[in-house]
């Protein structure tokens, strides 16, 4: 098998996300929170906030966006786009759902930096 489904890895099911919460992937390239909104939409994004390195991954989750815990910026998950008056952008990853897992785009890992 060839293309871009090659660069997808399975790294867990969708139940182990806290509902409006988020887990952490500890990575050879840091660590990524993944983040499950109300609608069991899942997003991926680097655990760290840009602006004072905060934990996302305990921030709040709603809609499809998180809430630093540290200074209360909200990022969108699909962009990575500071929200409000806020300036930033958040390094976001690409997941996908099969069945009842998650899977996570290698590219976009090995891409961080």
């Amino acid at each position: 098998m060839s293309g871009p489904e090659e660069t997808f890895v399975d790294v867990c099911a969708v139940a182990d996300i806290p509902w409006r919460g988020s887990r952490v992937l500890k990575t050879e390239f840091g660590c990524v929170a993944l983040f499950r909104t109300a609608d069991d939409s899942v997003f991926a994004a680097e655990d760290s906030c840009p602006h004072k390195g905060g934990p996302l991954s305990q921030g709040i989750v709603h809609g499809s966006s998180v809430t630093c815990p540290l200074h209360n910026m909200v990022f969108d998950l699909e962009s990575g786009q500071a929200q409000g008056p806020d300036e930033g952008q958040l390094k976001t990853l690409t997941t996908r759902i099969e069945g009842t897992r998650v899977l996570l785009d290698l590219r976009d890992l090995s891409a961080r930096g």
